[in-house]
């Protein structure tokens, strides 16, 4: 069996994150079930779980050489020609409190590379796809403009959150106040996805991601650079599956933590609190 086109994987993508966004979009601000995952900063509610079934069945009809590997729910399917990364909702602690940022994000992954994606924002009605030919807002080209300058710049970033702060302790804090003030705004949206479209879209400049997995970053990677944007990952010890990987070769979707920066984008000083970070992380 043939492996799909990329278009053909980007439809489906968008399909399934469609049909579970607006699962997803019927159920918000209603009464939920919220658990803890790892820890009080990290929940799951049942419609992170039900947009998932709602998801992997759709992927697994349509092409049956899949596997799926899902935040909820873990890998299913035993197909060997696409493996796809899936979050049905990103965001979920804004999803649970009432807070209308949130997505769907899917991305498709070929011998090692993500070639299709689709994150998909029911609240704003947003659908951000791309595959080998470019990438798309509702179908439409979409085509990062050129970033702000230094002194007009603005970055989406959730560092530090809690466990920055754990692990790296007030050298985070310094970092934080460092990227306040080199940037004219600075956004903590709640949402590694929809931080990578915010740049792909030219809703902010540059963006600074940590601790994330592959569900996270999967179709905002591709979504972000078939647009114009640079994705530049960096690896530092996790504790997670992560730390078993070969940097030179994993796929840059497999990296903790990455920084996205629009066209012409020259912010050093992100460079350098990256830098600070990585060195603080090996201790």
């Amino acid at each position: 069996m043939s492996t799909p086109s990329t278009a053909v994987l980007r439809l489906v993508a968008e399909e399934a994150a469609r049909r579970a966004g607006n699962y997803a979009a019927g159920a918000f601000r209603s009464a939920m079930t919220v658990d803890l995952k790892r820890d009080r900063y990290d929940i799951v509610t049942e419609h992170d779980r039900n947009a998932e079934d709602l998801i992997v069945p759709m992927i697994l009809d349509r092409v049956p050489d899949s596997v799926v590997v899902g935040e909820e729910r873990g890998r299913r399917g035993d197909g060997t020609a696409v493996t796809w990364y899936v979050d049905p909702i990103d965001g979920t602690t804004n999803f649970a409190q009432g807070l209308a940022l949130w997505c769907v994000s899917i991305g498709a992954e070929v011998d090692g590379e993500i070639v299709a994606g689709a994150i998909y924002d029911p609240m704003a009605g947003h659908m951000f796809s791309a595959d080998d030919d470019g990438a798309y807002l509702e179908g439409a080209p979409l085509q990062a403009p050129p970033a702000q300058p230094g002194d007009r710049s603005s970055i989406v970033c959730g560092f530090p959150g809690p466990q920055d702060l754990q692990a790296e302790g007030p050298g985070a804090l310094e970092d934080f106040a460092e990227l306040l003030t080199a940037f004219s705004s600075f956004r903590k949206l709640g949402s590694a996805a929809q931080q990578l479209v915010h740049v792909a879209a030219g809703w902010a400049d540059a963006a600074l991601l940590l601790g994330g997995k592959p569900w996270d970053y999967a179709a905002g990677k591709l979504i972000a650079e078939r647009a114009g944007a640079t994705y530049q990952p960096f690896w530092y010890p996790t504790g997670g599956p992560s730390d078993e990987l070969d940097s030179a070769t994993a796929g840059a979707h497999l990296a903790p933590g990455t920084i996205v920066l629009g066209p012409g984008a020259d912010y050093p000083v992100l460079h350098e609190v990256v830098e600070r970070i990585v060195a603080r992380r090996q201790g």
